[in-house]
């Protein structure tokens, strides 16, 4: 799974500069999933979501990221939570989660079949009947974005990727996509919304909650080592 690794030494600068700013819908998560929950928030970032439920009670979260920085600032935000660097599959056991966070994860992953593996991954830990939240971002009709989307279009064979500071790619999505992407989950909760980003611009963007059907597909199953019962030692979800 390519989780924009090539673009690491982007995200730990960011570590020490950038705020991250999608609200996380507390009321709207809790009425799907209880304090007893076993949680993890893939891509979590310095932990900002992760305290968050911490405060209103959830004490089984984990958090992994593959950006060094980014965890190194949720340790020393944050001592009292669970963080875990990760890069290709998730230090975690499979179905071993009642709930799953991806917060504007997907943004930042422009192939769609490594979107496809990141959803696969999430349905290997997940519960039968298992929560999945996401916040992320929608396409946008603004003349800057239009502009930019098509630019960059030429070049990655998509539209909605475009570059930031000439070191990272971003991409925003429609929502066919997305309800492809989930199309194994009930869908609980959906609704658009418009989102300040992290570089303090507006944009389009969405949260979603789902529960993972009991009858389940792999969207790649030839796809080396996606759902493997291998995980490693240092599992942080138990």
């Amino acid at each position: 799974m390519v989780m924009i690794s090539d673009q690491r030494a982007y995200w730990d600068k960011a570590a020490s500069e950038k705020k991250f700013t999608t609200p996380f819908q507390m009321d709207v998560f809790k009425t799907a999933v209880t304090e007893d929950a076993r949680i993890l928030d893939v891509g979590c970032g310095y932990g900002r979501v992760m305290n968050q439920l911490y405060q209103e009670g959830f004490k089984k979260i984990c958090g992994i990221d593959f950006s060094v920085k980014m965890i190194e600032r949720g340790k020393n935000l944050y001592p009292h939570l669970d963080f875990k660097e990760y890069n290709t599959q998730f230090p975690v056991k499979n179905s071993s989660c009642d709930a799953v966070i991806l917060i504007a994860v997907l943004t930042c992953i422009i192939e769609n079949d490594d979107q496809e593996q990141l959803m696969d991954e999430i349905q290997r830990v997940l519960k039968p009947g298992g929560i999945l939240y996401i916040n992320d971002f929608l396409l946008n009709r603004d003349q800057r974005n239009s502009v930019r989307y098509t630019a960059f279009e030429k070049i990655y064979k998509t539209y909605g990727v475009f570059e930031i500071d000439k070191s990272a790619l971003l991409r925003h999505h429609t929502e066919e996509h997305l309800f492809h992407l989930t199309r194994n989950y009930e869908i609980k909760t959906y609704e658009t919304l418009i989102y300040t980003t992290m570089n303090n611009h507006t944009s389009n963007g969405f949260y979603y909650m789902g529960k993972l059907r009991k009858q389940r597909c792999l969207s790649l199953p030839q796809r080396r080592g996606t759902i493997s019962s291998q995980y490693p030692s240092g599992s942080c979800i138990k």
